[in-house]
């Protein structure tokens, strides 16, 4: 399996300085990044490593639900996943990401509601991306 790679180049202090982030295995795209934008309501077209888990999280819990929809013999029409990852003071000093919330709906062929609850509760546990946040609580909304 291939390995895939981004890069970042800040100048400045954090308060002050910003960086560009860029998709380097894909060339896909490339983004602004900065502290005073992470840490503020309004990203302001700014993205954030926040915004970029969320990115990650959201299109890998996806790919690993359609396939356990299909494992289970149903069929994914369409899924709808989101996820918002949340930025907070850490108690012991510094941020942390607190949590995320995953949100999934879906049209699917061949599986009752309980089916596709029970595919969409193993793709939580189970897509690398979940895997690799073990540390952060995340939470599954199904409708």
């Amino acid at each position: 399996m291939p390995t895939r790679s981004a890069s970042t180049a800040w100048k400045g202090t954090l308060e002050e300085g910003g960086g560009h982030l860029e998709l380097t295995s894909s060339g896909a795209s490339s983004f602004d990044v900065s502290f005073p934008k992470r840490a503020a309501d309004e990203a302001g077209g700014v993205t954030s490593p926040e915004e970029l888990i969320a990115a990650a999280h959201s299109s890998c819990y996806a790919m690993q639900l359609s396939a356990l929809v299909a494992e289970a013999g149903g069929t994914p029409v369409s899924l709808d996943v989101s996820a918002d990852v949340t930025l907070r003071p850490d108690p012991a000093g510094g941020f942390r990401i607190s949590g995320i919330a995953l949100k999934v709906s879906g049209q699917v062929d061949g599986l009752d509601d309980d089916g596709f609850r029970a595919a969409a509760q193993k793709a939580k546990e189970t897509c690398p991306v979940s895997k690799a946040l073990t540390g952060t609580d995340i939470t599954l909304e199904v409708s």
